[in-house]
């Protein structure tokens, strides 16, 4: 299974404050979310992570190991090189487009006004806005603050009972 995620902020003491999560410490939220990830990715599934992972010298090999999955990162404003020359990535890159289930969908860590194939009912995923931003039709943020900290499935974002964003 595919999964995507983004905005984890792992090692951000700027995360507590600025987005008010639910969590008296730093330590608890890494190990909230890292422990939300393994229960729902499992060992053998592909996640895709739309940016800003962790903060500098987090010892981001060392949590990058500690996550199930085959792990692709979508670069995002606050991905230095410690997170991008990382090793445990599949992949790096700033901007991506698959195919999953005959659906497009348009990965970057910033939400699109416009995209590749808009008119033809591609699908823009994105992080950064932290659930804030007023979603375009077919564009979801896959942040954790919107996802109840942990990593969501292309059925659960495309599904209208259980749409979040868009």
């Amino acid at each position: 299974m595919i999964f995507f995620t983004s905005d984890t902020h792992f090692n951000d003491p700027r995360i507590l404050r600025i987005d008010r999560r639910p969590f008296g410490s730093l330590a608890t939220h890494d190990a909230a979310l890292m422990s939300l990830w393994n229960e729902t990715v499992g060992s053998d599934d592909e996640i895709w992570h739309l940016g800003d992972f962790a903060r500098p010298k987090a010892g981001i090999e060392n949590i990058l190991s500690q996550l199930n999955g085959r792990k692709h990162l979508i670069i995002g404003n606050n991905d230095g090189s410690d997170a991008t020359l990382a090793s445990g990535w599949a992949s790096i890159q700033h901007y991506a487009e698959l195919v999953v289930d005959g659906t497009l969908l348009i990965l970057c860590h910033y939400p699109f006004r416009t995209w590749n194939q808009m008119g033809k009912q591609s699908v823009n995923l994105h992080g950064h806005s932290h659930g804030k931003l007023k979603p375009l039709t077919r564009q979801r943020d896959v942040g954790v603050d919107v996802w109840n900290f942990r990593p969501v499935s292309l059925p659960m974002l495309l599904s209208k009972h259980n749409r979040r964003s868009g």
